[in-house]
């Protein structure tokens, strides 16, 4: 166990570097799918635009969105494991944590909400994705200013 939190501190930097480039590449998605189904309830069902949206929605899950959502919890986890990085005496990390959960429920809605377009089942407006969109800015924003900050 001693060689396992020795190598977490030899390596502290890289781990943070992944957590933040994994943390980058899964906001992207969470991001852009809310936009690709907001161009999805503009189109006819089973059109030839559906389709394409319907692969590049399924795409982005599979490929972008939950790769890079399971490395940025395996290198926070890693950052948590390792002593002395976080004082959980302070409440922010709490609040934090709060957040990535939300964050997670996001992740799970855009899940189902795909598989709605791809069985053409979709009951949400374009309305409704363009304020789903701004959830994950706001957590983001939420998350950063508390990591940085620790306001408490």
């Amino acid at each position: 166990m001693q060689s396992f939190n020795n190598f977490l501190v030899n390596n502290y930097s890289l781990i943070k570097a992944f957590h933040v480039i994994s943390m980058v590449a899964w906001m992207a998605a969470l991001l852009y799918l809310p936009r690709l189904f907001v161009y999805h309830t503009t189109v006819k069902k089973n059109s030839e635009s559906s389709e394409m949206l319907k692969i590049m929605e399924y795409k982005l899950e599979k490929f972008i969105m939950n790769p890079a959502m399971l490395l940025t919890i395996l290198f926070g986890v890693l950052l948590l494991k390792m002593n002395g990085i976080v004082n959980w005496n302070e409440k922010w990390i709490y609040f934090k944590l709060s957040a990535v959960v939300l964050m997670l429920v996001v992740h799970y809605l855009l899940t189902g909400y795909r598989k709605d377009f791809f069985l053409d089942k979709n009951n949400h407006s374009k309305k409704f994705y363009k304020i789903f969109n701004e959830i994950p800015t706001v957590l983001l924003i939420i998350i950063i200013l508390l990591v940085y900050l620790k306001p408490f």
